[in-house]
């Protein structure tokens, strides 16, 4: 009798044991998030059946899904308050024209962003926080898979901010919003300008009758005499004009800033957007040829002053297109 007890005593503790160990192996593949930043501390289990299911019940499209690289695994999901200070790099010839993580043609002469754990596609506020600059972009792509960076921009996008010759900067990055499906759509209105009262209309007159108009009074300009000029028999020097007389020399101005509302499939919705510019500043189209097809790409005129461009960027974030990037000269 005693036999039997101690064996069954033998038997549970171990069931007990191996529960436990299920446990800790169970706890090991759950991520850890700390301050929006994803802290994997699986080197290769993969995700439970429940994780590729969302909260609205549905199973995960493509780029919702968790994902494995170089053994670590990575869960995408929206953090509203994603707000985190880090290391920012970017990348550009390796990867020009080839598809990004949802689908895109990666351009690394238009502004945009790649992120690990973020919705794809999402909006970000980067800050270069060397030099104070700020730009709205677009999460496209996944990444960078390189240490603790936190943000991968396109060659574009780290030109704007001040650090593709360094290569990397300290940079803040706050997550804003999600985007729109297509990266050629109009940019999403978050502010709209008080449209400009008419001015007020000027009173009429009554009509003049023919007796109230007078001729103005004639003004009489006298000449003093002209003095005749005496003769001289001294031959006068008279100079002889050259005969080919140099050409001016004209000096170009320097270039002037510019701030780029956003590109456009259409001509169409380009002058739509240079009419919603025009209290902006002075607004053109210039069309850009690709191997996809014409971009029609909107700018503002901004003037020689760098910190007046950025001011006329803001003014044009206002009127709705939070895109909105400055060209240098």
């Amino acid at each position: 009798m005693n036999q039997r007890i101690e064996q069954a005593w033998r038997i549970a503790r171990n069931l007990g044991l191996m529960a436990l160990a299920a446990a800790s192996l169970a706890a090991c593949a759950t991520p850890k998030y700390e301050f929006g930043r994803t802290v994997a501390t699986s080197t290769g289990s993969a995700p439970r059946p429940g994780s590729m299911i969302g909260r609205d019940g549905k199973p995960l499209r493509g780029t919702e899904k968790p994902y494995q690289i170089k053994g670590i695994w990575y869960y995408p999901h929206e953090d509203r308050n994603y707000n985190v200070v880090g290391i920012g790099s970017w990348y550009g010839e390796q990867f020009h024209n080839r598809k990004t993580s949802n689908g895109e043609i990666f351009d690394m002469n238009l502004p945009s962003a790649a992120h690990k754990t973020l919705p794809l596609p999402s909006l970000v506020e980067v800050t270069n926080l060397d030099n104070g600059r700020k730009m709205i972009l677009r999460v496209n792509d996944r990444g960078p898979f390189v240490g603790d960076r936190i943000i991968d921009l396109s060659k574009a996008a780290a030109d704007e901010l001040g650090y593709r010759r360094q290569g990397v900067a300290r940079v803040r990055v706050k997550y804003v919003g999600p985007a729109p499906r297509r990266a050629l759509e109009a940019p999403r209105q978050y502010a709209q300008a008080a449209p400009t009262p008419p001015p007020p209309p000027r009173p009429r007159t009554a009509p003049r009758s023919f007796e109230d108009i007078q001729e103005p009074p004639q003004r009489v300009q006298v000449l003093p005499p002209r003095r005749e000029a005496t003769w001289s028999p001294a031959p006068i020097q008279q100079s002889a004009p050259p005969i080919n007389p140099p050409d001016p020399v004209f000096t170009s101005s320097r270039s002037a800033y510019r701030v780029q509302a956003g590109s456009f499939s259409t001509r169409e919705n380009a002058e739509k957007a240079v009419r919603q510019l025009t209290s902006a500043g002075r607004a053109s189209i210039e069309a850009v040829e690709r191997a996809t097809g014409t971009l029609y790409r909107v700018t503002v005129a901004a003037g020689e002053d760098e910190s007046a461009a950025w001011t006329l960027r803001e003014r044009v974030e206002a009127l709705g297109y939070s895109g909105a990037t400055i060209l240098r000269p």
